[in-house]
């Protein structure tokens, strides 16, 4: 059975019995919008996919308890830092742009870009092959940074949801988009995705833009709180919990090298 975390203030004891009563409580911030297969909201305000069954697992681990709190993407750095919440899990990469204004723990998954385009386009993931063409990326993502660096002659569209751009491809608006690989994969399986698009490449990978891996995001100074994810973390990669909740929803190991 999957993990489900109820929003905001229904608040979930992830950790085991016997540690509830002593746990803490972390107010997780994830992306308001969905982001298969990684977090996903029903009608009910219930969440599921692989990131939010990794925080059961990671809360567990260190035994707290874990508010999952929505927040719209480009308002999560801010929410943070504005201690509305106290840690950051949706898929967010490290990079060096980000650590002026927040801390990181170690990586907790790594994955490429990816080009997914019109299958009648004749086109790969390359600068040219993009030239002339309707790039629809979602805002204020590593995905658009690296666009706009790395296909300056593309029309670039900015959307504000990952589902947004997948909405205009399907409807033939855009030509293609740039985004993780694992979400593009999710979309290309779907029957709107499957009718319409295909993967058209990997993107060249720039550790300066795309980053280091996706990491919990902190704030400044939270040294402790830091060490003990990071212990989590490890704990979990080394008993063969990361692994179980892995495969739930993919057939490789998404950790990265």
């Amino acid at each position: 059975m999957k993990t489900t975390l109820k929003t905001l203030t229904a608040v979930v004891a992830l950790s085991c019995a016997g540690f509830a009563a002593q746990a803490d409580t972390l107010r997780i911030g994830v992306a308001a919008e969905p982001y298969p297969p990684f977090s996903t909201p029903d009608a009910n305000g219930n969440w599921s996919g692989w990131e939010i069954d990794f925080i059961g697992a990671l809360c567990a681990e260190i035994k707290a308890e874990c508010e999952i709190t929505p927040v719209p993407w480009d308002g999560l750095i801010p929410a943070l830092t504005g201690e509305k919440i106290d840690a950051i899990m949706t898929s967010m990469s490290i990079t060096a742009e980000r650590e002026k204004t927040i801390d990181f723990s170690d990586k907790y998954y790594q994955t490429p870009a990816y080009i997914v385009g019109d299958k009648a386009l004749e086109m790969d993931a390359s600068p040219e092959a993009l030239a002339g063409k309707i790039l629809g990326v979602q805002v204020s993502t590593i995905h658009l940074a690296y666009a706009q660096k790395y296909y300056p002659d593309a029309q670039i569209r900015e959307y504000q949801t990952f589902d947004e751009v997948n909405q205009d491809l399907v409807s033939g608006r855009i030509d293609a988009t740039l985004a993780d690989s694992l979400a593009l994969s999710g979309f290309i399986a779907s029957d709107a995705g499957q009718s319409c698009c295909e993967v058209k490449g990997t993107a060249a990978h720039d550790p300066a833009i795309l980053g280091k891996g996706t990491g919990v995001g902190l704030r400044k100074g939270n040294d402790a709180l830091k060490a003990r994810i990071n212990a989590g973390i490890t704990a979990l990669r080394e008993n063969g919990t990361y692994a179980e909740v892995t495969a739930k929803h993919f057939d490789f190991d998404i950790y990265g090298d």
